[in-house]
C-alpha cells in the first residue's frame, strides 16, 4: 500500500517491516506523514514516505538516501532530530524522525495573524541558531517557511492556590524559556528535488516566495538563500503578508527577481526602522549585500532585542504562547516605555535620527497620546527652526559677502572720484569761490555721500539683488508616474534616497515653492536614468514619463552556415559569433532562437544591459 493510495484511502494504512504505522498526519508536495510507532524503542516517530511519482526515479532514490545521511548528521535543539531512513533497495523510500506535537509557524499566524516585532524576532534567533549549525557542516535548508517550522509549547502547571489563571503571572522576566522550543524541519528536501527526470514537469523547486533570486535563476545557492528565505519568513511574521505577492507562481517569482518590496515599517509602522533595516539586509538582491552568514544576522537581531528589553528569545516567546492576547498588552506598553527611554537618550547624546525612528515607532502604538505627540511635535518644530536659521543665516552670509564687497569697491573708486571730481570750495554766502585753493583731502563721510559719474557706474559690477526678507515656505505636491518598465523603478526628490513606488508606477512628493529635480532610475542599471525638472512655483505639479529600457545582448554559438531567428523579434538580423543587441520591452524577456533550416530552437532569458549565450550543436 503506498502512500498516495493511504492519502485517498484513510481506512488503509501503510505497512513497514520495522514500524507499526498508526495514523496519517500531514500530507505535502513530497511526502505523506504519518504517526508510526517503533516497537523496538518503544517510542512514537513521524514518518515520512516519498510519494511514488518521486520514488520510482533511481536517481531521487539515490539522492534521497545520501541526503538523509548528510541531514542525519545535524544535532541541534533547533533541529528535528533524524532516526532513521529506509534502504536504497526497500520498496518505500522514507525518514523516520522525532515526533512534534506542536503547531506549524503558518498555522499560528493563520490563527493569531502577525506577531509582534520581538516575539518574531525571538522565533529569528531560534531558527538562525539551528541554520548556522547546518551552515557549518555544509548543509543548505532551500526552503525555510513557515510550513517548515514547528513551535512546540507546554502550558504552565496550574496551582490551584493561586489567584491569578498561570496566563496573567506569566512574563517574559520571570519566564524560563523551558516550555517552549522552535523545530526546523525538512533539510534538503528541495534538493532531492533537483534531480532529472523531476523538474521535467515543470514545478519549481522550493516555495516560489520564499526562494532566492540565485537559487530561481539555477545560480551557485549556498547559506546566503537561507539568509534571503528567512528574512522573507520574518517579513511575513511582522508585517502579515509576504514581501513579494502575485495571482501566480509565474508573478511571484518575477517580484523576486526584480527585488522590489514595500519596506516593513512602511507596511506596518508598528515594526519600526531598526527591524525594518534588518529585515532589508536578509532580502538584498545581490547574496554579496546580505547578511555573510547567521551568525552575522543573529547577532544584529539580538543587539535590537537587547535594545528594547528582551533578555532571552526564548522566554519572550514563551510568554506569548502562554497568553498571546494578554502578552500583546503588555509587550505595548513595555516596548512604548523603552522606546521613548531610547529616544530621550539619544536625542540628550544629539543623535537625532534614532531617537526620531524610536520615538516614530511608539507613536505608532499610540497614535493619540498626548505626551508623545507634544515630544514629537517639539522635535519637528526644532528640525524647521534649525533649518530656518540654517538658511537665514546662509542669507545673512551673503548679505554680509556682498556689503564687505560694495565697501570694498567703494574704497578702490575713492581716490579716483577725488581726482577726476575735486570738490569746489564755497564762501560764506554760499557762492563758489574762484580764487581758493582746491582742497587736497575731505573728510570720509563727505567723500562717502558722493556719487559716482555714469562713466564709473559702468565700471562697477552689477550686484546681486538680496532678498528683503527669506522666502515663504509653500507646500505642494509633486506626483510622478512612470509607465515603463512596470517594476523595479526608483524614484528620488532631489538628494532623497531612491525609493520604489507606494502604489504601481507613481510616487507623492512634498515639495515648497523652490525648483526641484526629480531623478529616476531602475534597480540594477536596467534602464537609462533620467532627472525630470520641476519649476519653482507655489502649483501642484504631475509628471509622467516612460524610461528607455537597456537593451540586451544575444550571443549565438553553432553553425556559421546556418541562418538563425529570434522569434520574438522576427526582423531582427542576428549573427553567429556576434553580440546582437536585443532591445527588451521590460527588465527581463524570454526569447526562443531558431536555427534555420533545421527548425532546431533554443530558449534564452535576456536581461536587461547583459549577454546572455545560446548553443546550437549537431
Amino acid at each position: 500500500m503506498d502512500a498516495s493510495g493511504a492519502a485517498a484511502r484513510p481506512g488503509r494504512l501503510l505497512r513497514l517491516a520495522k514500524y507499526e504505522v498508526r495514523e496519517e498526519i500531514g500530507h505535502g508536495g513530497m511526502a505523506t506523514v504519518y504517526r508510526a510507532h517503533d516497537p523496538r524503542l518503544g517510542r512514537d516517530v513521524a514518518l515520512k514516505v516519498i510519494h511514488p511519482h518521486l520514488r520510482d526515479s533511481p536517481e531521487v532514490a539515490h539522492r534521497f538516501f545520501v541526503e538523509a545521511k548528510a541531514v542525519a548528521k545535524l544535532r541541534h535543539p533547533n533541529i528535528v532530530e533524524v532516526f532513521d531512513v529506509s534502504g536504497e533497495d526497500e520498496d518505500e523510500q522514507y525518514l523516520v524522525v522525532e515526533l512534534l506535537r506542536g503547531l506549524t509557524l503558518r498555522k499560528l499566524m493563520q490563527k493569531h495573524g502577525p506577531l509582534p516585532p520581538e516575539v518574531a524576532a525571538a522565533l529569528g534567533v531560534e531558527l538562525l541558531n539551528a541554520l548556522g549549525h547546518a551552515h557549518e557542516l555544509d548543509v543548505v535548508h532551500r526552503d525555510v517557511k513557515p510550513e517548515n517550522v514547528m513551535l512546540e509549547h507546554r502550558p504552565p502547571a496550574i496551582d490551584d492556590g493561586a489567584v491569578d489563571p498561570p496566563a496573567v503571572r506569566a512574563s517574559p522576566a520571570g519566564g524560563t524559556g523551558d516550555r517552549v522550543a522552535v523545530k526546523l524541519t525538512d533539510f534538503g528536501i528541495a534538493k532531492l528535488l533537483d534531480a532529472q527526470g523531476v523538474t521535467s514537469t515543470g514545478q519549481v523547486l522550493g516555495s516560489p516566495a520564499h526562494m532566492a533570486p540565485e537559487q530561481i535563476e539555477g545560480g551557485d545557492v549556498d547559506a546566503r538563500a537561507d539568509i534571503f528565505a528567512l528574512g522573507v519568513l520574518l517579513y511575513e511574521c511582522m508585517v502579515g503578508h509576504l514581501p513579494f505577492e502575485g495571482n501566480n507562481p509565474a508573478q511571484v517569482l518575477r517580484r523576486v527577481l526584480e527585488g522590489i518590496y514595500p519596506a516593513a515599517e512602511q507596511e506596518r509602522p508598528t515594526v519600526g526602522q531598526p527591524w525594518s533595516k534588518i529585515l532589508d539586509c536578509a532580502l538584498a538582491h545581490d547574496p554579496a549585500e546580505r547578511y555573510a552568514d547567521a551568525r552575522a544576522m543573529r547577532e544584529a537581531m539580538l543587539a535590537e532585542l537587547t535594545r528594547v528589553g528582551v533578555t532571552s528569545s526564548r522566554a519572550e516567546l514563551e510568554a506569548w504562547s502562554d497568553d498571546p492576547a494578554g502578552y500583546v498588552e503588555g509587550h505595548d506598553a513595555r516596548v512604548i516605555a523603552k522606546l521613548c527611554a531610547n529616544a530621550a537618550a539619544a536625542r540628550a547624546r544629539g543623535d537625532a535620527l534614532v531617537a526620531a525612528a524610536d520615538y516614530n515607532r511608539a507613536l505608532a502604538y499610540a497614535p493619540n497620546d498626548p505626551a508623545l505627540l507634544k515630544v514629537v511635535s517639539s522635535m519637528h518644530a526644532a528640525e524647521t527652526r534649525a533649518r530656518l536659521v540654517k538658511r537665514g543665516a546662509h542669507v545673512l552670509g551673503v548679505m554680509l559677502l556682498l556689503g564687505a564687497s560694495a565697501f570694498a569697491l567703494t574704497t578702490v573708486l575713492k581716490p579716483k572720484i577725488v581726482a577726476e571730481h575735486p570738490r569746489t570750495p564755497t564762501s560764506s554766502t554760499g557762492l563758489s569761490s574762484t580764487t581758493a585753493p582746491p582742497r587736497e583731502s575731505a573728510a570720509p563721510s563727505a567723500l562717502a555721500s558722493e556719487a559716482p559719474t555714469a562713466s564709473e557706474v559702468k565700471k562697477i559690477p552689477a550686484l546681486i539683488k538680496l532678498p528683503s526678507a527669506l522666502p515663504k515656505e509653500q507646500k505642494r505636491s509633486v506626483t510622478v508616474s512612470v509607465s515603463r518598465p512596470q517594476q523595479g523603478v526608483l524614484a528620488a526628490l532631489d538628494t532623497d534616497s531612491p525609493a520604489p513606488p507606494p502604489s504601481p508606477g507613481t510616487w507623492t512628493f512634498v515639495a515648497d515653492n523652490r525648483p526641484h529635480t526629480v531623478h529616476i532610475t531602475c534597480v540594477q542599471d536596467l534602464c537609462v536614468p533620467q532627472d525630470r525638472s520641476v519649476p519653482e512655483g507655489d502649483k501642484d505639479v504631475a509628471l509622467s514619463t516612460a524610461l528607455e529600457i537597456r537593451p540586451a545582448f544575444l550571443v549565438i554559438e553553432g553553425d556559421a552556415n546556418a541562418s538563425y531567428q529570434v522569434l520574438q523579434r522576427p526582423n531582427l538580423v542576428v549573427r553567429v559569433g556576434a553580440q546582437n543587441k536585443i532591445p527588451l520591452k521590460d527588465g527581463y524577456e524570454f526569447f526562443t532562437v531558431k536555427q534555420l533550416p533545421s527548425d532546431k530552437t533554443q530558449s534564452v532569458r535576456l536581461d536587461a544591459g547583459k549577454t546572455g549565450k545560446v548553443t546550437f550543436t549537431d
